[in-house]
């Protein structure tokens, strides 16, 4: 790379005697042939046009008269027209003038020619730009600056590197608002080295210290991920402005220190610095990150004494601040509040309600935050906005996360319809949307599709077709990743290893384990240790799967010891349950479902004093009973439904259903498992529910009463399935001839013709 030039850089950009700045009022110029032509704001020109009579003109007739005529006016002129077409945004006009300029020869002015150059660039033709600067009669800064400009506003921040080096080699000298600039392409392309090079030059020349040079210096440094670097430019710049504390403030946020960046935004107030609208808008950014809602709503209150509580942005991060607490009255106030809503505020809404899916106390509020989501999305349809990638994709997920499959093929077609179906961040959603929904045949179809694909869309896509059972398909798909270039990284061998261990493939799973670790480098992680012990588990080879937790360099999680608890009870090692069990207990987790298969495998081991201890620490842990939602969608309403459920409009017909429906399976070999009844000591809490009328089994019935004799049936249901239900709903498959996938909270159970998705991972439970 060309060295930086050593010479000592003003702070502000000079203009040689060619770039003297032109009056922009009517003036008579005493050069003959030269006609008396202005641009006024108003828009109008005044011209001899072959008289002594000056006469208005508005823009279009001017440009009319420079297109045809080619009487000569001063260079000074074309400036406001040329400004009028930036604002226009009207590349054909500024081609107009630019016609004229050549035609009267007052492309030799470099004034002129070099504004040309800025108004290609703000017209996002930088093809043209570019031409006219290879044109100029003579370069200097502001020429060379003007099309770097250019190519970061439109997105080629390697071009402007590029023409840096150029100027370089041709001995220009960069300005201080040149070099802001250069930060500026190389944080966008994380040069990182480059960044450095011109951080020393500044150091060199004194100028490190400027304002806008340490603002710059600041955001670049924090792009690239190195705060610490980041705060020495900081303080280092002796005149900060509220640009300076607003770049520090949102590199606390970018790089992990949101509670930092609060404490330098305490101090900026502190120092008398009053914020503007993004600092505000980053100080409450900071605030959702860290859920701080008493720290957000201070914030609050300082954007209305400062006047900015109409300001779009600040009320759009106030609002997804709320949402993201919890606080949605709040937000829905804000929300209807707004009189002109932009884009981004739809987006907040919907990107709020998708983050409260995922903050809700319970699966049923959770559920109740999807659908009003769609519902806010169906507004924003009916509004005339026009959604756009992001709108997609947060929709998608929440479709995903409701199996919400007919309303995820509505917005799939309008994803079609309105062009965003080929950007690969909705084409990855809709992959993950139909995979999580349980239609595997249109996620495979929306992959295939796709112009191109990202790790994400790899990984998604074989993560896909191991949680439906299709192992073949999933490791050749890996494979196909492979030969495209794509590295894996560790999500993506987690969905390799639970393919195989779907399928039991062992000597495969072990194959690709260690070619993760020894070709890719990939540490193992908890994910894949339990990937190979549930294979282990399924396999009932419950010593290798001990001796896989002794290998481990880290304690297991729950999700491990309750995989060993259940394969245990199923495969008779009572004894390895309960040592399994006893690790479950040691850190006293808050899932009721834990406690409830521990109590299930005592009761059947018949070991009473270990029922009382467990519970007795239920009790203390303050856990209640197992409570069973699920959940169904037929024609955009939702039915949910618990055990034994009464309050259901049609709960006598659908109870009746299903006992015809048990009734009928039996003749296909359903054997019913019979239900452990146990109730607390003191406050007769039931624990253990009938299995005859579970959720699930309620809700299919239900859908079977409801819909086509073709149609699928797609069920959620709050905790995992039991024993029985599992057997149940797999003879209920093959005697309907229907598709139904039920996601618990464990994963997705596809039921068809008898078989079940999971590998029957569902007679552990």
């Amino acid at each position: 790379m060309a060295s930086l030039p050593s010479v000592a850089v003003s702070g502000n950009i000079k203009l040689d005697q060619e770039f003297r700045k032109h009056p922009t009022s009517s003036i008579s110029s005493e050069k003959s042939g030269i006609a008396n032509v202005s641009y006024q704001k108003s828009q109008t020109i005044t011209s001899l046009d072959g008289s002594s009579e000056p006469r208005s003109l508005d823009f279009r007739e001017a440009l009319e008269i420079f297109r045809e005529g080619s009487n000569k006016v001063d260079s000074s002129y074309y400036v406001p027209l040329l400004q009028e077409c930036i604002e226009r945004n009207s590349a054909s006009n500024a081609q107009a003038v630019h016609g004229h300029i050549i035609k009267t020869g007052s492309h030799q002015d470099l004034f002129v020619t070099t504004f040309l150059v800025n108004v290609y660039a703000k017209c996002r033709i930088m093809e043209d730009a570019h031409k006219v600067f290879d044109k100029l009669p003579k370069r200097n800064v502001v020429s060379w600056t003007a099309l770097m400009t250019g190519y970061v506003h439109n997105s080629r921040p390697e071009l402007a590197i590029r023409v840096f080096l150029e100027m370089l080699e041709a001995g220009a000298y960069p300005t201080n608002y040149t070099l802001g600039i250069v930060f500026n392409a190389s944080s966008t392309l994380y040069l990182i080295e480059l960044g450095k090079q011109l951080h020393a030059y500044s150091i060199k020349y004194r100028i490190d210290f400027d304002t806008s040079i340490g603002n710059n210096l600041c955001s670049l440094y924090s792009k690239c991920g190195n705060l610490e670097s980041a705060f020495k430019a900081f303080k280092k710049i002796k005149e900060k402005n509220v640009i300076s504390w607003t770049s520090a403030i949102s590199a606390c946020g970018d790089n992990g220190e949101s509670s930092k960046g609060l404490e330098l935004f305490t101090e900026m107030l502190s120092e008398g610095t009053e914020p503007n609208d993004y600092t505000l808008t980053s100080a409450l950014s900071l605030c959702c990150t860290m859920q701080s809602l008493g720290a957000g709503m201070q914030i609050h209150s300082l954007v209305i004494k400062l006047g900015y509580e109409l300001n779009l942005p600040v009320r759009n991060a106030i609002m997804y601040l709320y949402l993201k607490c919890g606080m949605i009255n709040e937000a829905r106030k804000l929300f209807n509040g707004m009189g002109d809503m932009s884009l981004i505020t739809w987006n907040a809404m919907i990107a709020g309600h998708a983050q409260l899916i995922g903050l809700a106390e319970d699966d049923l509020s959770a559920y109740r935050s999807g659908i009003e989501a769609l519902n806010i999305f169906l507004k924003l349809n009916r509004s005339g906005v026009k959604p756009d990638l992001f709108t997609y994709s947060s929709i998608l997920t929440i479709c995903s996360s409701l199996v919400a499959l007919d309303q995820g093929e509505q917005v799939h077609a309008q994803s079609i319809k309105s062009g965003f179906v080929s950007d690969i961040v909705v084409a990855t959603a809709l992959v993950n949307m139909y995979n999580k929904c349980g239609s595997i045949e249109k996620a495979s179809k929306a992959f295939i599709e796709m112009s191109t694909r990202t790790l994400i869309s790899w990984t998604s896509m074989i993560a896909g077709f191991a949680q439906h059972g299709r192992t073949q398909q999933a490791l050749q798909l890996f494979e196909d990743m492979r030969i495209a270039g794509v590295r894996p990284n560790q999500v993506t061998f987690v969905s390799v290893l639970s393919a195989c261990s779907y399928a039991g493939m062992v000597n495969e799973a072990l194959g690709y384990f260690e070619s993760m670790k020894k070709d890719y480098r990939i540490k193992p992680v908890m994910d894949h240790y339990a990937c190979l012990i549930d294979m282990y588990v399924r396999l009932g080879r419950l010593d290798e799967a001990f001796g896989l937790v002794k290998k481990m360099d880290f304690e297991p999680n729950e999700f491990i010891w309750s995989t060993l608890v259940a394969g245990c009870r199923r495969h008779g090692h009572i004894d390895r349950g309960v040592y399994a069990a006893e690790q479950l207990l040691k850190p006293k987790p808050k899932d009721t479902e834990a406690y409830v298969m521990l109590l299930d495998m005592y009761i059947s081991a018949e070991r009473w004093k270990d029922v009382s201890r467990v519970r007795k620490i239920m009790k203390e842990e303050k856990l209640g009973e197992l409570e069973e939602w699920s959940w169904i969608s037929i024609k955009d309403k939702v039915h949910s439904f618990k055990p034994n459920d009464k309050s259901h409009p049609q709960s006598e017909v659908v109870q009746k259903y299903v006992d015809s429906l048990i009734d009928q399976v039996k003749s296909l070999g359903y054997k019913p498992v019979e239900s452990l009844e146990l109730t607390d000591e003191d406050e007769e809490t039931t624990l253990f529910s009938s299995t005859s009328f579970h959720s699930e089994k309620l809700a299919i019935a239900f859908r079977l009463l409801n819909t086509p004799n073709a149609a699928p049936i797609r069920v959620i249901k709050n905790i995992s399935m039991c024993r029985d239900c599992h057997s149940f709903v797999k003879f209920v498959s093959l005697l309907t001839s229907r598709e139904i996938s039920i996601r618990d909270s464990k994963r997705l159970h596809k039921f068809l013709n008898g078989k079940c998705s999971c590998g029957d991972f569902g007679a552990l439970l």
